[in-house]
């Protein structure tokens, strides 16, 4: 069973309306547990409108989304956050950290929904913050801390409720190049030493270059699946 299946998926935004706009017009995918997989696409292609619906944030206009065997675009609004918050961890351009809490307090939010214990929270919130590299920074505000070091926190978040799927929405979109590679150096090793399905959008053809599957979409529609090695 694959992790992730789309079935003739299609969005249209103001179906109500004289002229609706269909995001994706048709899209069928299958992404199996382990892969990382890059989506690209120009500006207006629909590929944010696919990673909203894989993420659960949005919902399809007709077509099926299972994700774990689960017909996810069936449930209703609690359910879909139940599943957000056990099966996907989100990275995103602007890292949405929270401005007043600290590192460690920010990779806790996930677990406070789950109401996983305060010391459990610490301790695991802590251990995720170390293995991004930030042991010692634990007390440090967003505001105290790199660009780097934030989408290091945002990272840490993303995997301390060890969600199978995280979902990267332009994650190096605010690095510098250099940062840019060790950001992406940390999802090729979250991939491969940990199992973890990674699903990034991009433009930039070096960053989808750390992916072993590259999907582009115009149109709203898949037109190239391309399978590789990866960097």
């Amino acid at each position: 069973m694959p992790l992730i299946r789309l079935s003739d998926v299609t969005k249209i935004y103001g179906a109500e309306n004289k002229h609706p706009f269909t995001a994706l017009a048709g899209v069928s995918l299958q992404i199996e547990a382990g892969e990382f997989a890059a989506i690209m696409g120009p500006s207006g292609s629909g590929k944010s409108t696919l990673m909203h619906i894989l993420g659960c944030l949005d919902t399809p206009t007709t077509g099926e989304y299972h994700l774990e065997g689960d017909n996810v675009d069936r449930l209703r609004g609690d359910q879909l956050a139940a599943i957000r918050n056990k099966k996907i961890g989100f990275v995103f351009q602007g890292f949405n950290l929270i401005p007043r809490t600290n590192a460690v307090e920010n990779v806790e939010l996930p677990m406070l929904y789950s109401n996983t214990p305060p010391e459990e929270r610490r301790r695991r919130a802590a251990e995720a913050l170390r293995r991004m590299g930030l042991a010692g920074w634990e007390g440090n505000r967003p505001n105290e801390l790199s660009g780097g070091q934030q989408q290091r926190v945002a990272i840490a978040r993303a995997i301390v409720n060890d969600a199978p799927l995280i979902l990267a929405d332009e994650p190096t979109g605010n690095l510098d190049t250099k940062t840019s590679a060790e950001i992406m150096e940390l999802f090729v090793r979250i991939n491969r030493e940990e199992g973890k399905t990674i699903i990034l959008v991009t433009h930039e053809a070096d960053i989808a270059a750390y992916s072993r599957r590259i999907i582009r979409v115009r149109d709203g529609l898949i037109v190239d699946d391309e399978r590789r090695e990866g960097r």
